[in-house]
């Protein structure tokens, strides 16, 4: 099978997976859940590629091993937090719901499908590494596995401090600005966008693999300017006020850096 029957057959997968999931949102009447099939989505394509791949097996392995983990770390994540709160929708679904009224179902279907595109052009680098037939693996294979470790720990733990920072009943309506947030107001989209360097230095390589820099410029793109920060910041200030102003004159909005000191 070549690189682009091998694609189609991954976008077909991935169009049917969220009609599924599009027919249980409308049933639930929760769109939120298309976050979870969207992070959920990479491991079958890293599965599927790995099987009618004909690359390297050890660098097959190795790229479907770090696709898959991350993958149902953050899907699990995402359930938590999305099922965690049904039958309440996300805030960001609730406002397009109220744009589109009258044709939510229609609207939905249509969002839900160009996930599915999405995914599909964003696993490029998976599917270009499961056919790099290189026999040994080189320094982008380590340099590439090394940013992954690096970008799912700094994912876990950021997650994880955050959500603790959370269950403290004496933090309600306080910023959370220790562990890794100290240093970045966003730490976990830092590292979910670290993730997506390393599968492209990964990928690089491979024929064709150094186009793959797109993923990761798409990402840092849609985080900083479209469905990440912009949102969250919003939500932040309406929430925490005075308290979130004076964290954004502090701490950097993205690439971790030291706080400012600011005059009392």
């Amino acid at each position: 099978m070549t690189r682009f029957s091998l694609l189609l057959l991954g976008l077909g997968c991935s169009s049917l997976l969220m009609a599924v999931v599009w027919a249980i949102a409308v049933r639930i009447r929760n769109a939120g859940i298309v976050d979870i099939a969207w992070a959920l989505g990479f491991a079958p394509l890293a599965l599927l590629y790995r099987v009618f791949g004909d690359g390297e097996p050890v660098r097959q392995n190795l790229i479907t091993l770090m696709v898959t983990a991350w993958s149902l770390r953050l899907g699990h994540h995402l359930w938590r937090r999305v099922m965690g709160h049904h039958p309440v929708e996300d805030g960001r679904y609730q406002e397009l719901r109220k744009r589109v009224s009258g044709h939510e179902n229609f609207f939905f279907f249509w969002f839900f499908q160009a996930q599915a595109l999405l995914l599909a052009v964003l696993s490029i680098p998976v599917l270009l590494t499961n056919f790099d037939s290189r026999v040994h693996l080189g320094v982008p294979d380590a340099l590439g596995f090394a940013i992954w470790c690096v970008a799912l720990s700094g994912e876990w733990l950021s997650d994880h401090q955050l959500a603790s920072f959370k269950k403290n009943p004496s933090n309600q309506g306080a910023v959370c600005d220790s562990g890794l947030w100290r240093f970045s107001r966003h730490p976990n989209y830092f590292f979910e966008w670290l993730v997506w360097v390393a599968f492209f230095v990964f990928a690089t390589p491979a024929s064709w693999g150094w186009t793959t820099v797109f993923c990761p410029a798409l990402m840092l793109f849609f985080l900083l300017r479209v469905t990440g920060i912009p949102y969250t910041e919003q939500q932040s200030l309406r929430s925490r006020g005075a308290a979130y102003r004076r964290y954004q004159a502090t701490t950097p909005a993205f690439f971790p850096w030291f706080p400012k000191h600011l005059n009392p």
